[in-house]
């Protein structure tokens, strides 16, 4: 759970939240929810204030699911279902939303094929925006950790853990694992700029790779994408626990 709140600083960054101060006052003041119908200022104020509070709560649910289980898949098929998922969450909430201010106000509330519009609306916005986020990175995704001269050339996959062996280390990855003679410190190393953590003195792990944590009794374990359970020694567990992983 920690690790999946420790992502709200980062989409909640200052820029965005002066911004959304500044843009719902904007927003209400210019726009009325739906045509022909006469709301006041404060309650306008609400109403973008609502919706959001909404598109924010449908746009963290959809992006989890796709990274969480969609992450292998071509980004056809991520962006598909992601503009999907927006449309199915937001278009019902809105309408919700929509009922209880317009009921409060004394006003009919529109029906869900009149909210519709708004939701295709959405998340075709989010897609675009979507987009460009994934080209924005696209530089920093080209810059590929030195380890990767030690996998096969057509390797062009996410690294999950490393796990050293004696002499050789076994790089676990989305396509399979690869062995290589490393010492664990060296591959480590070689794995720059990608983040990672300890959990333990045989095993490291890559920041993405990460999908939870798992108690089994006394023993704590990170299960990683690829559904494998790496233990967490007590050495590691400090860390792990101040970067709020576990």
């Amino acid at each position: 759970m920690k690790s999946k709140l420790s992502s709200v600083p980062a989409v909640c960054s200052p820029q965005r939240v002066v911004a959304g101060i500044v843009f719902i006052p904007l927003l209400a003041y210019s726009f009325a929810p739906y045509r022909n119908v006469a709301l006041s200022f404060p309650e306008r104020l609400v109403f973008w204030t609502g919706v959001m509070v909404v598109a924010l709560g449908a746009t963290w649910v959809a992006g989890n699911v796709v990274r969480e289980h969609l992450f292998q898949k071509r980004l056809l098929i991520r962006d598909i279902t992601f503009a999907g998922l927006i449309l199915a969450l937001f278009a019902p909430s809105l309408w919700v939303l929509s009922w209880m201010v317009f009921t409060y106000c004394g006003e009919r509330a529109p029906g869900l094929v009149s909210v519709l519009p708004y939701g295709a609306l959405f998340a075709t916005g989010l897609l675009l925006v979507r987009q460009r986020e994934t080209e924005g990175v696209s530089d920093v995704t080209l810059c590929r950790p030195r380890l990767h001269q030690r996998l096969p050339e057509e390797f062009d996959g996410q690294v999950y853990r490393l796990t050293g062996r004696d002499h050789y280390v076994d790089v676990v990855t989305c396509k399979g694992t690869f062995t290589i003679r490393s010492r664990l410190a060296d591959a480590i190393a070689e794995m720059e700029p990608v983040a990672g953590y300890c959990a333990h003195r045989s095993h490291w792990i890559t920041a993405e790779a990460i999908a939870g944590v798992e108690k089994q009794g006394a023993k704590t374990f990170l299960r990683l994408r690829n559904n494998d359970l790496v233990p967490v020694s007590r050495k590691y567990y400090p860390g792990l626990e101040e970067a709020g992983l576990i």
